[in-house]
């Protein structure tokens, strides 16, 4: 295969930054401290973005920043401060989805360097969308999860052959059209589309008729449940040939606020399958499996393929609950080893006598049975049951700083 498309992955802080680059991804996305989508996230200052741009392009990797709040007038001379900020710092690209944040990004951004991309809250659902903002400078148009892959393939066809189209792949599904959501807002005054979102439609809902305060009916879809909002995440790792051959340019994993574990599980499992699709189409369709096997090993929903192959209908929503599956749990990163001791600042809590496993970028877990733990002062312990404990334990000559650890749970 001539062309691989980009594997773009999200980072909620400079660590997560630092797990996607070393786990294989080919760009980053992620917000600052004002004017993203995620403002529960735990976002970049300015020093932070400044340093995660240094490491991703040390790395061969970029970096993309968002600034697609939808604004009001109060919000405007922020933003323009914060473009000029941006234009010094001259990420690989912004994400906007705002026309008037895109214009004054125009006028603002002129290092030469950094790219305006349109963000999915903008309903890219066409191609005459697609050319539109690309006659105004657009490099790339995120498009909207509700396209199927057929209509993908259509907008290919009629954009120019310079204008990129990115694609979530990855991750969870939001209830409203394109993200453009109002629940948070009418509940609790969190606009979503400002970024503080409160996630209500993961929320257990009830009916209550107005004569009858107090008498709460289920709202039930047959027998299953109450979660009539809660959508299943997207996975189509096991689908990356039909995008390819689809002309997608980049494929965008959705998590801005997950952990090191979630990013790099699922980062290293695509990068596995892109580059086993790079030998041959027959070597990654036999190695589905283990990609999917790999990516229930971090916190996920249950999975579907959205919009691609059709409509969802009620299979794609858990009715039931609210609540993550659970492949593993993370333990956390080694820091430094010294003397064949690695040094980690635990993230879970896990013991003597248990065995855990080193997550190196290139696919290998190996395992490790935990025989002896030491605390910061060197003293011998049985266990590590409290967060952020510094701990040292004894590791195999193949582990080295930036691997993560996880131990599995048991089915």
């Amino acid at each position: 295969m001539d062309k691989l498309p980009e594997l773009l992955a999200p980072a909620a802080n400079l660590s997560v930054l630092k797990t996607a680059v070393r786990y294989g991804a080919d760009a980053v996305y992620l917000g600052g401290e004002s004017f993203g989508l995620r403002a529960g996230a735990d976002n970049f200052t300015n020093e932070e973005i400044v340093s995660g741009i240094k490491f991703a392009h040390d790395r061969g990797c970029k970096v993309y920043i968002t600034v697609n709040i939808f604004a009001h007038d109060r919000d405007l001379e922020g933003v323009r401060e914060y473009l000029k900020e941006l234009n010094e710092m001259a990420p690989d690209g912004l994400l906007i989805a705002d026309p008037g944040i895109f214009m004054m990004a125009k006028e603002l951004i002129t290092n030469g360097k950094t790219d305006l991309h349109i963000s999915t809250q903008s309903n890219n659902t066409n191609y005459e969308i697609f050319k539109f903002w690309h006659s105004l400078g657009a490099k790339r148009v995120v498009g909207a999860r509700e396209l199927s892959l057929a209509e993908i393939k259509d907008i290919r066809a009629h954009i120019p052959d310079d204008l990129e189209m990115e694609i979530f792949v990855h991750g969870a599904m939001c209830i409203s059209y394109s993200g453009r959501c109002l629940l948070s807002n009418y509940f609790t005054g969190r606009d979503a589309n400002q970024g503080q979102c409160t996630h209500p439609c993961r929320w257990k809902y009830a009916l209550v008729e107005e004569t009858r305060p107090g008498e709460y009916l289920p709202v039930e879809e047959n027998d299953r449940g109450t979660y009539i909002m809660n959508s299943k995440d997207l996975n189509m790792v096991g689908h990356l040939d039909d995008l390819v051959d689809a002309g997608v340019d980049s494929l965008k994993i959705e998590g801005r606020m997950k952990t090191d574990l979630y990013v790099g599980t699922v980062v290293r499992a695509y990068r596995m399958a892109l580059d086993d699709l790079a030998e041959s189409v027959e070597k990654y369709r036999n190695n589905i499996p283990k990609y999917e096997a790999e990516i229930r090993e971090c916190t996920y929903r249950q999975f579907s393929t959205g919009f691609f192959y059709g409509k969802p209908g009620a299979e794609a929503q858990i009715y039931n609950e609210s609540t993550y599956e659970k492949g593993a749990t993370y333990i956390g990163e080694i820091e430094e080893i010294k003397d064949g001791f690695a040094k980690i600042s635990q993230k879970n809590k896990f013991s003597v006598g248990e065995t855990i496993e080193i997550m190196k970028p290139n696919g290998d877990n190996i395992p490790v049975k935990i025989d002896k733990l030491l605390n910061a002062d060197m003293e011998a312990v049985k266990s590590a049951p409290h967060p952020k404990e510094t701990i040292y334990f004894k590791v195999p000559e193949e582990a080295e700083p930036g691997d993560l650890l996880r131990r599995k749970e048991v089915v």
